[in-house]
C-alpha cells in the first residue's frame, strides 16, 4: 500500500454557481474536518453574486484551496454546466498523486468527522468504488433523509477511488452522470452505496432552482438518458405524482421528459448492454419491495400452541 493510501490522501472538487448564502458554511465544514483534503479546487462557474469574492478570501490564505474562475452565461444549467465544472477542476489536478476523489457541492454541511468515516468505509472494503453519506433535507418539520437505493452515492457528496474513477472513463458531461457512474462501476465489479450512519447536510432542497415542474422534466429526462424501461417509470410516476407538489403534475412533467425524449428517439448515454445492466438492477428494487410487503408465515410451532 502506498503512504498515501495510508494515509488515505484525498482531493476534493466543487463545482458552484451563485452559493453565496452557503458556500462560506461549506467552507468551514472542510477546514474543520479531522482528515483535510490534500488539495481543494472550488471552479466558479460564472457566478453573479459574491461567491467568487467568498470562495477567493479562503483561497488567498490556505494553500490547499484553489479557486478556478470560469465565464458562463447566467442561465442555471442544472446538471450539464456543474459537471462540466467538475471536468475542468479535474484537467488542473492532472500529475496530482491522489488515493480519492470527491466531489462536492458548495451548498452542503458536513460533521468534523465525514470524511474520515468515509475513507474508512474504502480502507474496508477494497471493491468499493463510488460511496456517499446519507443526504439529509430540511423540510418543515426536521431534517430528512433524501438518498435513493442503498447502492446509489448523492452527487451532491460522492466520494470516488481513483482507480474506479479511471476504469469508468470518469464523469459523463451530461445530465444522469451520477447513474451512469454506477451502472459503469458495477458492470466492472465495483460496488457503490451511501451509508446510513455518516450524515451529510444538503442546505438547499433539490430542484429549488428550477423548480417542481422543472424538476420533474429532468428526472424524466435522466431516466431516459440512463435508460429506464417502463415498468419502473409507471412506479416513479406514482410516486412522484402524489409526493411531489403540487400533487400529479410532479408526476406528469416527469412523464412528459421521458416520452418527449423517447419520442424524438435521442441518444442515450449509456450502451445497450448498461442499458441491460440498469433495468435488471431496476427491476431487483421492484421484487426485494414486493417481497418486503408480502405477510410473513406464522411459525407452525407457534400456531399449533394457539390451535
Amino acid at each position: 500500500m502506498s503512504q498515501s493510501s495510508q494515509n488515505g490522501q484525498y482531493i476534493v472538487i466543487s463545482p458552484v454557481k451563485d452559493e453565496e448564502r452557503h458556500v462560506e458554511t461549506t467552507i468551514r465544514a472542510v477546514m474543520n474536518q479531522t482528515l483535510r483534503p490534500a488539495l481543494w479546487v472550488i471552479v466558479d462557474d460564472g457566478s453573479q453574486d459574491k461567491t467568487p469574492e467568498i470562495v477567493g478570501r479562503y483561497a488567498s490564505q490556505l494553500q490547499w484551496i484553489r479557486l478556478l474562475r470560469l465565464d458562463r452565461d447566467t442561465q442555471r444549467n442544472l446538471g450539464w454546466a456543474e459537471i462540466r465544472a467538475f471536468a475542468v477542476g479535474y484537467e488542473l489536478l492532472a500529475g496530482e498523486e491522489f488515493d480519492l476523489v470527491v466531489k462536492l457541492d458548495g451548498d452542503v454541511d458536513l460533521p468534523p468527522d465525514y470524511f474520515a468515516h468515509l475513507i474508512a468505509e474504502f480502507h474496508k472494503d477494497e471493491k468499493l468504488g463510488i460511496a456517499s453519506g446519507e443526504c439529509m433535507e430540511k423540510r418543515r418539520s426536521g431534517w430528512y433523509p433524501s438518498s435513493g437505493p442503498p447502492y446509489h452515492a448523492v452527487g451532491a457528496s460522492k466520494m470516488v477511488r481513483a482507480q474506479c474513477f479511471k476504469d469508468i472513463g470518469g464523469f459523463a458531461l451530461h445530465p444522469g452522470w451520477d447513474t451512469v457512474d454506477e451502472i459503469r462501476a458495477q458492470m466492472r465489479g465495483w460496488r457503490t452505496r451511501h451509508f446510513d450512519k455518516i450524515k451529510f447536510y444538503h442546505l438547499r432542497t433539490e430542484g429549488s432552482a428550477i423548480g417542481s415542474v422543472g424538476t420533474g422534466i429532468l428526472h424524466g429526462e435522466v431516466y431516459y438518458w440512463t435508460g429506464g424501461g417502463p415498468l419502473f417509470l409507471l412506479l416513479k410516476f406514482l410516486h412522484r405524482s402524489f409526493t411531489a407538489k403540487p400533487f400529479l403534475l410532479g408526476g406528469l412533467a416527469m412523464l412528459w421528459g421521458y416520452l418527449r425524449l423517447l419520442a424524438a428517439r435521442e441518444a442515450r448515454l449509456v450502451s445497450d448492454s448498461e442499458a441491460r445492466f440498469y433495468r435488471q438492477l431496476l427491476n431487483r428494487r421492484i421484487r426485494q419491495s414486493l417481497g418486503r410487503l408480502q405477510p410473513r408465515n406464522r411459525p407452525r410451532d407457534a400456531a399449533r400452541s394457539v390451535s
